[in-house]
Formats: C-alpha cells, structure tokens, sequence
C-alpha cells in the first residue's frame, strides 16, 4: 500500500515537471498537417499516466504535432485486455501501428516508438510500413 502511494505520488511529480517543462509543437502548414493527421488516425498509444517511458513518448507526440489516440491501459480494463492479448503482453508504452492493408504492429520501447515517429513525421511524411 505505501510502494503504491509514494509511486503514484512520484509519478504526479513526473507528469507535472512534463507540463512545465514541454517542448513547443511543430508548426506545418495547414494542409501538411491535415496530411499528419489522416496518417496519425491508425495509431494508438497504449500507456499509463505517471509512467516515465509513457511521458517521454507523449512528450514526442507533442513535439512532433501528432494527433494520436492515448489509451489508459491502467484504468481502462478493455485496453488492458486488448494490450495483453493482441500486443503479447501488458508493457507500456506499446503503440499500434494499423496499416492501410489491416495489418497491425505492436511496438514496444519508447525510444523505437520516438525513433519510428521522429522517422515518419519531423521530415518528409511517409506512408505507413516505410521508415
């Protein structure tokens, strides 16, 4: 019970020197970032708030200007279930990645999360499944 609340106490402290300390978005034109966002509406972050490798991850997100769905697989049982069974395992961050064709991929790691993302939209735009 006391590991419980220091680390949920621990992660506010995190999540609040993320909102004093987070990077400026990217700017893109108006129809480049309607372009970002038709390409970001087949992502899903799964993750926890207070979560360290969840708040680096959303702190890309933000810089990067990506519109991505953030699920809650902490107090959210249908995420938490989906995450387990289709992902393998309940880790965060995790983020789908649903291709054009159906096909989904469930990356683990929040750097080769920042990595994909940094890859796929700080530049060019790329289709999905190309890095």
């Amino acid at each position: 019970m006391l590991l419980k609340l220091i680390r949920n106490g621990l992660g506010y402290i995190v999540i609040a020197i993320d909102l004093l300390t987070r990077p400026r978005k990217m700017k893109r034109a108006a129809e480049e970032q309607a372009q970002v966002d038709q390409a970001t509406k087949n992502l899903k972050l799964y993750q926890f708030n207070g979560c360290p490798f969840c708040i680096k991850t959303r702190r890309v997100i933000h810089k990067l200007n990506l519109n991505i769905e953030l699920r809650d697989a902490a107090n959210n049982p249908a995420y938490r279930a989906e995450l387990e069974q289709s992902g393998g395992k309940i880790q965060v961050p995790c983020l789908k990645i649903t291709d054009d064709n159906g096909s989904v991929q469930w990356m683990y790691e929040s750097s080769a999360i920042a990595e994909y993302l940094e890859q796929r939209f700080a530049g060019k735009l790329q289709p999905a499944g190309q890095s």
